[in-house]
């Protein structure tokens, strides 16, 4: 490690005053201390956000489940408002990596952090979901911009993140057995005759499969998903799996995530 100034407020006010310069927002650590360690990441100061209350909780109001920046992956997992709404959603959290990870990591850093193989970018690409920062309100869609970027402006705040209700859904992914992140994950959302496709860990960054969404939206079977050929350009191409390889695994995660939200 290296000398930084360490700032704990308690509101997110003073948290965006802190976070001037060269300042890093600290969440749930579990990506930002380790590349600080490696010295991939040296900010002159660290802002710990595990201090503000109203970063935190989870509420439903309406067709949405609002789910504050600094909820932990195991309270997300747990919570019964999400299960009865989204209950995909709380699955993909109880999946990510292993119980001191769930415990430790947050919503927002995970999306703030945007690793090209998380599971949350999926669920915000597929159920449409809207970023809240302290600045302006930011559509998922346009959220995610290339490896580890998104949309946010330097010293900019994830306040919270409102999911709408679907009608279907569910995750399905092919884990690293390792890190348990996903080597491709697909979540599947049907509203009503509209279907969406997100997809993690197959290409630079979290992304929409039009072509999955179009056949699924005229059929959401298996079936029809499964009879879609996907390019392999673009996609990923690594020691864990070939591009090839990572387009095959969309359509078939795909079918797999259709499959189970029709079961």
């Amino acid at each position: 490690m290296y000398a930084f100034n360490y700032q704990k407020p308690s509101t997110s006010a003073a948290a965006i005053a802190a976070a001037k310069g060269e300042a890093k927002y600290l969440a749930g650590g579990q990506s930002l201390v380790q590349a600080m360690k490696l010295r991939l990441a040296q900010p002159g100061t660290l802002v710990d956000l595990n201090g503000v209350a109203e970063l935190k909780g989870i509420t439903v109001a309406g067709r949405k489940v609002i789910i504050g920046a600094m909820a932990r992956h195991s309270e997300v997992a747990r919570s019964a408002e999400v299960r009865r709404a989204i209950p995909a959603l709380a699955e993909l959290a109880g999946g990510i990596g292993d119980a001191m990870v769930r415990n430790q990591g947050t919503l927002g850093g995970s999306l703030a952090n945007a690793d090209p193989a998380a599971c949350y970018p999926s669920a915000v690409l597929a159920l449409g979901a809207t970023v809240r920062a302290n600045q302006r309100v930011i559509a998922g869609d346009g959220f995610f911009t290339g490896l580890f970027e998104t949309a946010l402006a330097p010293g900019e705040l994830i306040t919270s993140v409102e999911f709408p209700t679907p009608e279907r859904a569910a995750y399905v992914k092919m884990k690293q057995p390792a890190s348990r992140f996903a080597l491709v994950g697909v979540f599947v959302a049907k509203f009503g005759a509209s279907v969406r496709v997100g997809v993690t860990g197959a290409k630079s960054h979290a992304f929409r499969c039009a072509e999955l969404e179009s056949a699924l939206s005229a059929n959401f079977t298996p079936a029809a998903a499964s009879a879609v050929k996907l390019s392999s350009a673009g996609m990923n191409s690594d020691l864990h799996a070939s591009a090839e390889y990572r387009a095959a695994m969309v359509v078939e995660m795909t079918a797999r995530a259709v499959a189970k939200a029709l079961g």
